[in-house]
């Protein structure tokens, strides 16, 4: 059990907390992330809304659902809407949330909000606010290809599409 907790380091995009117990002399060294969410967008055709961009982490551009962070004041719900909307052009009516998932236990404390949308429909007049990423449409088939063959490779993604289709068939 933990006894005492203390902030290592911080920056503006994580915090490293050191977990103190009983028993080990050692601490635990977890990271403090904000949470986040990832909604799965089907337009009215039944296509799917999909986000490229350019990650620096792995230095290369990803395939991913529409996503961002939970930050300020809103909840989650709020913040999907807005993410899909800022990231994609295309607004949702209802939202389902399919669950709530933890990234990566081992290590990080923060949780992924997962949504469906269905009958997404395109803002008019809608301009990325966002450089370097693109908003695009694929098909569940050409996104079935898509991981299949590594082009979509995003894991917590690949969760929340898992989640999505235990909801309801396609």
């Amino acid at each position: 059990m933990i006894t005492r907790r203390e902030i290592v380091y911080s920056n503006r995009w994580f915090q490293v907390e050191a977990k103190h117990d009983d028993v080990d002399s050692e601490p635990y060294y977890s990271l403090k992330l904000p949470d986040y969410v990832a909604i799965v967008a089907y337009t009215t055709r039944g296509e799917i809304v999909l986000v490229s961009q350019y990650r620096p982490a792995i230095e290369g551009a990803s395939l991913e659902l529409p996503a961002g962070l939970v930050d300020g004041s809103e909840g989650p719900e709020e913040h999907a809407r807005r993410e899909l909307e800022e990231e994609t052009g295309y607004r949702a009516g209802e939202l389902v949330h399919l669950g709530t998932l933890y990234s990566d236990t081992g290590r990080l404390q923060n949780r992924l909000w997962c949504y469906l949308a269905r009958n997404v429909r395109p803002v008019a007049g809608w301009k990325p606010e966002e450089a370097g990423i693109q908003s695009l449409l694929m098909s569940p088939t050409d996104l079935d290809a898509a991981v299949r063959y590594g082009r979509f490779k995003h894991a917590l993604h690949l969760a929340v599409l898992a989640l999505a289709d235990r909801q309801s068939p396609r």
